[in-house]
């Protein structure tokens, strides 16, 4: 069993109570191993160390600090097999899923020590005949990077990498689910001598120490990637200073399948949305509307689809597509959210129940029959179970999918070009695919509405999140 260890001000250490908790194998129910559970002493113990070194790191310039983010890519790529197995380990994700998640965070700290040349200031004209009007960027400073269990390692790279680059230093909290990954990112900053203090990682129970770092007056900007009890939590503790939060939390994408949609790629598009990372992506499809003409032979390619889903250990079987839920929590609010909806007559086409009486697996599920008013229509659910819904007009569907409080991803499938239109214009979603499937590019807008968050990220937005502004009004003298 491993012994993991927290990263601050460049050194390993122990919880300040030298308590642990322990870290579980969500196929076997194992512990593979145990992290410390940090204090408020340790938390303010990185809080100094990050305050300390913003300033200087700050000063240094930009190409200086990419030579750092390379480093750190070029560290992760030459470990790649050890991330890799750790994700399958501490997730027991599929090897596909695995070196996928290891791949984009390299690809996504190279890409963002791109923009070290790239942070660029702006000349306003002034109204004053020899005034030069000046905007220009500085980091946010201190960030508090609070991580996920879906996408633990790529989000590092997602938090971490723009703040870097930024200038901004960071503390980052993994998953107390997923911990190991971002415990043995530190040895690579350990190895490349990453200045000291400016990341540090803390480990341990969540939301203690989230409220902590959140009304903390040494924490410029909460980072969060997690549910939306979390985001409601972590904004009510940063309003004591009036902290800015970046808050990704839940999603119900919809996807929209008008009449004269390809049936079969269309069925496999939505699959494929639906299962990507064992659903664990924010923008995975939740709920799909299918115009009346083709319902039937819709619904019979998709749950054709669906059934061929093969859910088990990936570890014992390389074939599988799905490996189990993360936790029992998670396992039996599926089973309940799926059983309800039976309840609210919902007609169970593919599969619908747990797999064995022991471990958190559960069957990749559709439910027919579906309204608009049931709860699985509107909640989110934590696992690939689909519900179908039937439209008949354009008008219809954009009501129904804007019908909602979590305002993220959306699709479309359509082959005609003015439909496609109308509907992405009246969308009420941040982003539309349309015939693909979803799944974002590192150097896009990904962004959150209502109570899918207030954040964006990658691309050049995702380093202006940790920039703020400052305008300087420059006079020359001349008519004095």
């Amino acid at each position: 069993m491993k012994r993991l260890k927290m990263y601050i001000n460049g050194k390993f250490c122990e919880s300040s109570n030298g308590k642990r908790i322990d870290v579980i194998n969500p196929s076997t129910e194992e512990i593979i191993s145990r992290q410390p559970d940090w204090t408020i002493k340790d938390v303010n113990r990185a809080l100094d160390a990050a305050r300390s070194a913003q300033k200087w790191w700050a000063k240094l310039p930009a190409i200086k600090r990419a030579e750092y983010l390379l480093k750190i890519a070029e560290n992760i790529e030459k470990r790649k097999d050890s991330f890799v197995e750790i994700l399958m380990r501490e997730q027991w994700k599929t090897l596909i899923w695995a070196s996928i998640e290891v791949d984009a965070t390299i690809s996504y700290f190279k890409y963002m020590a791109s923009f070290a040349r790239h942070i660029e200031w702006e000349i306003i004209p002034s109204d004053r005949q020899n005034e030069t009007i000046l905007l220009t960027k500085k980091p946010i400073w201190v960030v508090a990077g609070i991580l996920p269990w879906n996408f633990p390692f790529f989000l590092i790279a997602r938090k971490a990498g723009a703040a870097l680059i930024a200038g901004c230093t960071i503390i980052i909290k993994p998953s107390q689910l997923t911990p190991e990954n971002c415990t043995e990112f530190a040895k690579i900053l350990d190895k490349i001598k990453l200045p000291s203090w400016v990341i540090n990682i803390v480990t341990g129970k969540g939301s203690v120490v989230w409220n902590e770092m959140a009304w903390s007056p040494k924490i410029d900007i909460v980072s969060v990637t997690g549910s939306v009890a979390a985001g409601e939590s972590i904004m009510a503790a940063a309003s004591k200073n009036i902290t800015k939060v970046s808050l990704e939390l839940w999603w119900k994408a919809p996807c929209i399948v008008m009449n004269d949609a390809d049936i079969e790629r269309t069925a496999q598009w939505i699959v494929d949305s639906r299962i990507g990372n064992n659903w664990q992506i924010c923008n995975n499809a939740e709920r799909v509307y299918v115009q009346k003409d083709i319902k039937e032979k819709f619904t019979k390619a998709l749950v054709k689809k669906m059934s061929k889903i093969k859910v088990w250990d990936p570890l014992k079987d390389k074939n599988v597509d799905m490996w189990p839920l993360v936790e029992e929590r998670a396992l039996k609010s599926v089973s309940n959210k799926v059983e309800h909806a039976i309840q609210q007559w919902a007609k169970l086409l593919c599969w619908g129940h747990r797999i064995g009486k022991k471990w958190y697996f559960y069957e990749a599920t559709v439910l027919d029959n579906c309204t608009q008013d049931m709860d699985i229509v509107h909640e989110e659910i934590f696992w690939p179970v689909i519900p179908l819904i039937e439209f008949t007009t354009v008008d219809e569907a954009i009501k129904y999918a804007n019908d909602c409080e979590y305002w993220l991803a959306s699709s479309i499938f359509t082959k005609d070009i003015n439909i496609a239109t109308k509907i992405s214009r009246e969308l009420e979603f941040w982003e539309t695919y349309i015939n693909r499937e979803h799944f974002e590019a590192i150097q896009w807008f990904h962004a959150w509405l209502k109570k899918s968050g207030i954040w964006w990220a990658d691309g050049k937005h995702g380093v202006e999140e940790y920039l703020t502004t400052h305008v300087i009004y420059l006079d020359t003298y001349e008519d004095m």
